[in-house]
């Protein structure tokens, strides 16, 4: 989890390759008029998000239930958030890893990206909006502004202790 340009679609194709897990990109299951209010610039409301939160609490839910592996990419800014995407998975079977780094690593990261429809001006209003990890939930926070291999290793480590 993170906000947009932190590394979470690198870092989880990285943990789904080392954990044999699949990776599933949230940004891709985001509903047509999700992707259309960023593209113009409109930060997504509690209310836009919700369904495409529950389609991916859904996606997660079957997965478990086939017993395959899995690493979603998502934002997940607020616990609210991460409370419906854990929702339909056993609390000892979820594991959260926030990707945080400073705003200006971000932002460099976003205006060198192509094709992606997330605008740097939403960055801002993502910023604001996250609520880091808190005591009682499973997961991890690790500095995202590290080398790739770095974070991987932190990762792949915390959730090995975890299980």
């Amino acid at each position: 989890m993170g906000v947009s340009g932190s590394g979470k679609t690198t870092i989880s194709r990285a943990l789904a390759a080392h954990l044999d897990a699949e990776m599933i990109e949230g940004d891709d299951l985001h509903p047509p008029a999700n992707v259309e209010r960023m593209q113009a610039g409109v930060p997504l409301t509690d209310e836009d998000r919700r369904p495409w939160l529950k389609e991916l609490a859904a996606v997660l839910a079957d997965r478990h239930g086939r017993r395959e592996g899995t690493i979603l990419a998502c934002s997940a800014l607020k616990r609210s958030y991460r409370d419906i995407l854990r929702s339909t998975v056993p609390p000892d079977e979820s594991f959260v890893v926030q990707l945080q780094a400073d705003p200006a690593t971000i932002r460099e990261r976003m205006a060198s990206r192509t094709g992606h429809f997330m605008p740097a001006s939403l960055l801002d209003s993502q910023l604001v909006t996250l609520k880091p990890l808190q005591a009682d939930e499973r997961g991890l926070i690790v500095d995202a502004g590290q080398p790739l291999g770095d974070v991987v290793a932190a990762a792949i480590a915390a959730i090995r202790s975890a299980s």
